[in-house]
């Protein structure tokens, strides 16, 4: 017997699998986290994720230098980030864009999906 997966099942793996990566490369998680799934598209919210470095940065006015960090970083991880949407999902990712803002304080890793595998019934009538 198969178990169905919820589009909520998939998205809370997504959201387990991302913050234990910030966990382990940032050194903390984030505060709050939420993965959202539409059509061929994931978005994972992450709230209040910055170190005590880069706190002390942002609050100096350097904002874009831990942009720039994070964007250099992220871009280094995304095949660890890709893997776990890949694989909760069970489609490749086409492309991934990870940002943060800082007022207030949020990263968005948004992930573009391939085509879902047809279903049988799927066809348009003849």
């Amino acid at each position: 017997m198969s178990t169905v997966r919820t589009r909520g099942d998939i998205a809370a793996e997504i959201t387990t699998g991302i913050v234990k990566l910030f966990r382990e490369y940032y050194g903390r998680g984030p505060v709050k986290a939420k993965t959202h799934i539409f059509d061929n598209y994931s978005l994972t919210v992450l709230e209040d994720t910055l170190t005590v470095a880069e706190t002390t940065l942002v609050d100096s006015g350097r904002e874009e230098m831990v942009r720039d960090f994070r964007i250099a970083f992220q871009t280094e991880m995304a095949e660890s980030f890709k893997a776990v949407v890949e694989y909760a999902t069970g489609r490749k990712v086409v492309t991934y864009q990870s940002q943060i803002a800082f007022h207030p304080e949020a990263c968005f890793e948004v992930f573009v999906l391939d085509e879902p595998p047809a279903v049988a019934g799927d066809e348009p009538p003849a």
